[in-house]
């Protein structure tokens, strides 16, 4: 019972403080993260961090991704793969080369200041995909490239973070998990191509209620663990899987229903569970490098990104846009982290610390967006008025 408590304040908090969040020209989810902070442990204590909560944040964090995928035009994706690779990589140099030289100020063994680069090169954009929705920009050239560079970052980090665990002498197999993540690539998209249309005209007529839904939500979840399988973000087995299916005749139909499910319940926990992690507890004693990093970790990820962007010849307004996107760190990076703890390539005291700077580059990222694209908006109408 006390599970059904807390979801009805979860759920209530949320809509409320996204609905103040708007009010305030603020993007909804801006308000739905802080009330994680405030009826979390760290403020109120209305809701403890539990792992019925985590999973039911997992399914939402899942769904969040796979209603991007069915959102995505498959062929503004094809023309904009080079701004994907040049926004992904260019968001990955720059917060490695920073984070490092940071790692070695804060007198860190060069392997350690490598984990710390390595880390803040993370990105994670199921925040973003919900300011992209709120902004109109989930079909938009920019919206692509991000989702693109997403999915570039998050390979190209995880390869990295393999070659690192490899040199520090942990054991792992490094050629076992680079083959693993090409065969998952490699079978996803065979799968996505070939197999998952043929799946739902298999569902499709089945005499039950929401058969063709369904099928869309077992593809989602099968690619979605498949992906954690191989090493690779479950959120970008589901993004694919929700690309897969939005190439079928059935696209609109399953999008109506699956996002009436997610933004009902799983993705307002996912949102609020983000804030539950938070603790102020000797706060005070690593104030000044929370801060530090915290401005590091945003400023080399918007810059490199943005750079990237504007290698691809976007506007300086829509490549800040783009770069502002990929700042959020999110799970990812809490997911390295914790392996950095684990391994001992980070410390209790410098991980706590990161939880903080991950919340805080999460927290940014939605009201940095919002001012960026619309500065671009803004100038475009000024343009045509001219």
């Amino acid at each position: 019972m006390e599970l059904i408590l807390e979801l009805a304040i979860i759920l209530f908090a949320s809509k409320i403080a996204g609905d103040i969040s708007v009010k305030l020209g603020q993007p909804s989810v801006l308000g739905k993260l802080l009330i994680g902070v405030i009826i979390g442990p760290a403020v109120l204590g209305l809701i403890s961090e539990t792992k019925t909560i985590a999973d039911l944040s997992q399914i939402g964090v899942i769904l969040l991704m796979f209603i991007a995928g069915l959102e995505t035009d498959i062929h503004e994706f094809r023309r904009t793969w080079k701004a994907s690779t040049f926004v992904g990589i260019s968001g990955i140099i720059v917060p490695l080369l920073a984070g490092y030289l940071s790692g070695i100020m804060l007198n860190m063994t060069t392997i350690e200041a490598l984990f710390l680069g390595l880390l803040l090169s993370a990105t994670s954009v199921s925040i973003s995909v919900q300011a992209l929705k709120e902004l109109n920009k989930i079909q938009s050239k920019e919206g692509t490239t991000i989702l693109g560079a997403a999915v570039i970052d998050d390979v190209l980090v995880i390869i990295a973070l393999a070659f690192l665990m490899s040199m520090a002498g942990d054991e792992v197999n490094l050629n076992m998990m680079i083959m693993k993540k090409v065969l998952f690539f490699t079978v996803a998209i065979l799968v996505a191509w070939k197999i998952v249309p043929w799946l739902l005209k298999k569902f499709a007529p089945l005499k039950v209620t929401e058969s063709l839904v369904t099928g869309a939500l077992i593809i989602c979840f099968l690619f979605s663990f498949a992906a954690e399988l191989t090493g690779v973000a479950g959120i970008i087995g589901a993004y694919i899987a929700g690309v897969a299916i939005g190439q079928t005749d059935n696209k609109h139909k399953i999008f109506k229903k699956v996002e009436t499910i997610s933004y009902s319940i799983f993705v307002p926990v996912f949102f609020t569970s983000i804030g539950l992690s938070v603790s102020f507890d000797g706060i005070s004693q690593h104030l000044g490098l929370m801060l530090g990093l915290s401005i590091l970790a945003i400023l080399t990820k918007l810059i490199g990104a943005a750079a990237g962007a504007k290698m691809a010849r976007f506007s300086w307004k829509n490549s800040l846009g783009i770069g502002a996107a990929m700042v959020s760190r999110g799970e990812v990076a809490l997911i390295i982290a914790t392996i950095g703890l684990e391994t001992k390539l980070i410390t209790e005291e410098l991980f706590a610390v990161l939880v903080v700077v991950v919340l805080v580059t999460t927290i940014v990222t939605p009201p940095m967006m919002k001012f960026f694209f619309n500065q671009s908006s803004k100038r475009t109408t000024m343009k045509n008025t001219a």
